[in-house]
């Protein structure tokens, strides 16, 4: 079974209802024009938030949470993760080898969206993201690119127009992170826990429809 992630989080009550219910990372989007879009001080509070009510609760494992970065510096990212507590760092846009090698060396999981055009020797990252999404809008990523990159000893972050409805199918491509979004909202931003539910709920009763 994959790990689960929610990204796009804004809210540190739906973020500690996504906790108990076992996702496995939650994501923060940093980058400038999103509608999802964290300032750092609000990242920090459902960072705190999270972790010292799952600690109280013993929770186990805790959520770990990504930072999703699009035009920021290399030490704009490392400055902001560090202030917020991130785990992992989700790059989209121009990054490089030396980018990646500066986070990890700070201790940071990168992952980094897929480029098909990238050099081999350019691939140093911890996880490729494959995802559909053009500026707002999200679309569904080539799913056939799963299978390759993992067969070549990739790791697999796969996001973009994944719902309830084919959140199954999207867990037979073989990726290792499933990462759903604006599904689970009833508004851009606005994350919803029925629909959280609903889509828990197809993963572990995929023939079943909710309330069976």
């Amino acid at each position: 079974m994959p790990r689960i992630k929610v990204c796009g989080v804004t809210d540190p009550v739906f973020a500690l209802e996504a906790a108990r219910r076992g996702v496995d990372y939650l994501g923060l989007i940093f980058a400038e024009g999103s509608p999802r879009r964290v300032s750092v001080d609000r990242a920090q509070d459902i960072v705190e938030h999270v972790r010292a009510e799952v600690g109280a609760a013993s929770l186990k494992p805790p959520p770990r949470f990504v930072g999703v970065f699009v035009k920021h510096t290399p030490s704009d990212i490392a400055d902001i993760a560090a202030r917020v507590g991130l785990d992992v760092i989700q790059l989209h846009g121009d990054y490089g080898a030396d980018v990646i090698a500066f986070l990890k060396a700070n201790g940071y999981e990168v992952w980094r969206l897929f480029n098909p055009s990238r050099p081999a020797d350019d691939c140093r990252e911890d996880a490729v993201l494959l995802d559909g999404r053009r500026g707002n809008e999200s679309r569904r990523a080539d799913w056939s690119l799963v299978a390759p990159l993992r067969q070549a000893g990739r790791r697999v972050v796969l996001a973009g127009g994944i719902s309830a409805g084919n959140i199954s199918d999207a867990i037979a491509t073989g990726a290792d992170v499933i990462d759903v979004n604006s599904s689970i909202e009833t508004a851009p931003g606005v994350k919803s826990i029925p629909l959280l539910d609903a889509l828990l709920h197809s993963i572990t009763n995929p023939s079943l429809p909710l309330g069976d």
